[in-house]
């Protein structure tokens, strides 16, 4: 049986999550044993960007089967951007990228124009069949558009029109109701099944070792820096991605310490504001995480 987590762990991180005024789920586990803690780690969360996570698993694998050249050139274009995101999502013209690239900006910046891109050369139908191969069987991995075209329906918005300015006229009572925000309605994951996935790519389970190894990498390349790696001093080793909605604020990640533990972390909140800037919630998930694996690297090790 696995050490889980003692009431006290379970209560700092209730603790820390009320503090910032926020709903938290999270699941921790060591990655080379069977230790874990948690709280509420199998209730069903919206994965929102850290859906990029199995895409880029599918990337990789496909490169280390010899189906996919990394520097071959393609070109994202109007038809894959959305505007006001990051990266090529922002774009006013046209872009060639490497395959290789495209995954470093879906991944380093969590851009959606990249991500589809990806999406049309990986094909939507390989990269579900991997979500379920790896348990993750709800994680929605379709392009960004057909993900939100049910969304501009739901709230009656005009997706060729100017978006923000309908946005704009949405009450927030409408936004909070969405399918999309609510895990009974919507693609789905929980704590555990992420935690799951990172493990097996941290222990080449997921794929090819050289596939494995380019996630890690790629992960270790996200430019966020004000959420799951502010809970850790310099020296400890992150790699991660995160995600946001409209309440919803997610990271996930993997973190390596200098005496060769790892650990996988997987945090999850809904928040009270709908949008904007929350600095307590952004510091809740790099503390919760610590605390998280400070009791995982206090358990004794389980008796062979």
């Amino acid at each position: 049986m696995p050490a889980t987590h003692s009431a006290g762990a379970e209560a700092a991180l209730r603790s820390i999550f009320d503090e910032a005024g926020v709903e938290g789920f999270l699941h921790a586990r060591d990655i080379d044993g069977d230790r874990e803690v948690g709280l509420r780690p199998d209730a069903p969360v919206i994965v929102a960007s850290l859906r990029k996570i199995p895409i880029a698993l599918a990337y990789a694998r496909q490169v280390a089967l010899g189906e996919l050249d990394p520097a071959g050139r393609h070109t994202v274009g109007a038809e894959n951007r959305e505007g006001g995101g990051a990266g090529c999502d922002s774009f006013l013209h046209d872009a060639t990228l490497s395959a290789r690239d495209l995954a470093f900006f879906m991944l380093s910046m969590s851009d959606n124009a990249a991500t589809d891109k990806l999406m049309e050369l990986l094909g939507v139908a390989r990269v579900r069949a991997l979500a379920v191969e790896l348990g993750c069987p709800r994680i929605p991995v379709g392009r960004y558009r057909d993900l939100w075209d049910p969304v501009w329906a739901e709230l009656g918005i005009d997706p060729d029109g100017d978006i923000d300015a309908q946005l704009a006229e949405v009450s927030e009572e409408r936004l909070r109701g969405l399918a999309m925000l609510d895990p009974a309605r919507s693609a789905a994951t929980t704590p555990r099944e992420i935690t799951s996935l990172l493990t097996a790519i941290w222990r080449d389970r997921a794929g090819p070792p050289e596939a494995c190894a380019e996630v890690r990498d790629l992960m270790g390349r996200q430019l966020s820096q004000h959420r799951l790696v502010a809970g850790f001093e310099d020296g400890v080793k992150v790699a991660a991605k995160n995600g946001a909605l409209w309440g919803i604020l997610n990271e996930a990640g993997v973190l390596e310490y200098p005496d060769g533990g790892r650990y996988a972390v997987a945090v999850f909140l809904r928040t009270p504001a709908l949008s904007g800037r929350n600095p307590a919630a952004d510091e809740a998930i790099g503390r919760a995480a610590r605390t998280a694996v400070d009791h995982l690297r206090a358990l004794p090790a389980p008796t062979p």
